[in-house]
């Protein structure tokens, strides 16, 4: 009879589906802590390890499209805390977690800040390199941003005096370690932009722990490195050391001596090679010189042994005689002129009308006063007036003849 009334037995299908169930409403939302173990990654991208503590563990699956959404990926012996669906595997009625969410225990909670952080910043383009802007080849003025009592300040004011001491430097201090450090460092960021002294701004600290440079990480202080009206240089740390402020900024150094190094022309470079070029010309001039001295010497040997002297002295000789040839032309021109006028001068004397007179010839004018060259010219009677050498007569024609 007993048997009769016994409950019916569950097959074992049954039984995993019922603490499937069980498991799966009343362990809803909660987070498990432990260490990774058996870590495995398949081909598909599931995740498959075991979280375990010092007594005992548990299986975990996490899924690609979960793994995909990790800041940081899962590593062998990494301390992390999960949450999802505690389960059950009915197949093998194994016990499972299948992990919807992980986050980091201590360090590993900083890091995914950072990569969530990242992440977020990068999404609105803070980090875009067509936001980057060059630095001025030649700054008028440097602001730097960093502790007075940092090791940094000492590293780039020495470097920069040492490249560009001409170069005026402005310090804008600022706490870069500890609580509420990020704020006055942004604050600092604004202060430089609102003085609008600095062509190029530095932000900068000396290398330390994650903790240590965590400032550097800080939303309220990449925002204001984005936001700098002023060219910025970010150089925190050391070479391995990247945060969020060194992508923010418009150059990353790997060190705050290599911020001073790239923000700034090294000008002593530039005077030693004014020097240089100044050496070169001097060289050149020199040689041009001497050059030019040794073709005037040469010209001056050729001078000499042309002996210019007796060249000069032949040509005063040839113009003394051209001189004094010319001065004879002009003497025996001249006395052939006045011969030749003495001659003209006695032709016209020898034919003059009074010289002719002189020589016993007479001129005869008519009444009229005209010159009576013929007999028949005049009648008997008329009055007439000879002309003679010396003197007149005045006349009265008796009588004509032809002979």
């Amino acid at each position: 009879m007993t048997e009769l009334f016994a409950p019916a037995a569950l097959t074992v299908s049954e039984l995993n589906a019922l603490a499937r169930e069980l498991l799966e409403s009343r362990f809803a939302g909660l987070w498990v802590a432990g260490e990774v173990s058996n870590l495995t990654r398949a081909a598909s991208g599931h995740y498959y390890f075991s979280l375990k503590d010092g007594a005992a563990q548990v299986r975990c699956v996490m899924f690609k499209f979960a793994a995909q959404r990790l800041a940081v990926p899962l590593q062998e012996g990494a301390h992390i805390e999960v949450a999802g669906k505690i389960s059950l595997y009915e197949a093998r009625g194994e016990f499972q977690i299948t992990v919807a969410q992980v986050r980091q225990v201590g360090l590993g909670q900083l890091y995914e800040r950072y990569e969530r952080l990242k992440q977020a910043l990068q999404a609105e383009g803070l980090f875009d390199a067509a936001r980057k802007r060059p630095l001025p080849a030649r700054p008028r003025c440097i602001g730097i941003v960093t502790s007075l009592a940092a090791a940094a300040l000492r590293d780039v004011v020495s470097t920069l005096r040492r490249r560009a001491p001409e170069i005026p430097l402005v310090v804008y201090p600022a706490a870069v370690q500890g609580a509420g450090s990020e704020r006055t460092l942004a604050a600092a960021v604004q202060a430089a932009a609102e003085h609008n002294q600095a062509d190029v701004l530095i932000v900068c600290r000396g290398g330390g722990s994650i903790e240590d440079l965590w400032a550097f990480n800080e939303e309220v202080l990449v925002r204001a490195v984005a936001a700098s009206p002023i060219p910025l240089v970010s150089g925190v740390g050391h070479e391995t050391d990247f945060t969020l402020c060194d992508f923010a900024a418009d150059l990353r150094a790997p060190t705050p001596t290599a911020a001073a190094e790239q923000s700034c022309p090294d000008l002593s470079g530039e005077a030693q090679r004014l020097h240089r070029l100044g050496e070169q010309l001097h060289r050149a001039v020199t040689r041009q010189m001497e050059r030019a001295r040794m073709r005037l010497d040469h010209l001056d040997h050729r001078i000499n042994q042309q002996q210019p002297a007796r060249y000069f002295e032949r040509i005063r000789q040839r113009l003394d005689e051209l001189d004094a040839r010319m001065r004879r032309a002009v003497i025996f021109r001249q006395r052939q002129e006045q011969n030749r006028l003495h001659h003209l001068m006695q032709t016209v004397h020898n034919l003059s009308p009074l010289n002719i007179l002189k020589r016993g010839y007479a001129v005869t004018y008519d009444s009229a006063g005209k010159v009576v060259s013929r007999s028949d010219a005049v009648q008997p009677g008329e009055k007439i007036t000879v002309r003679l050498g010396v003197g007149r007569l005045y006349c009265t024609v008796n009588r004509r003849g032809k002979t």
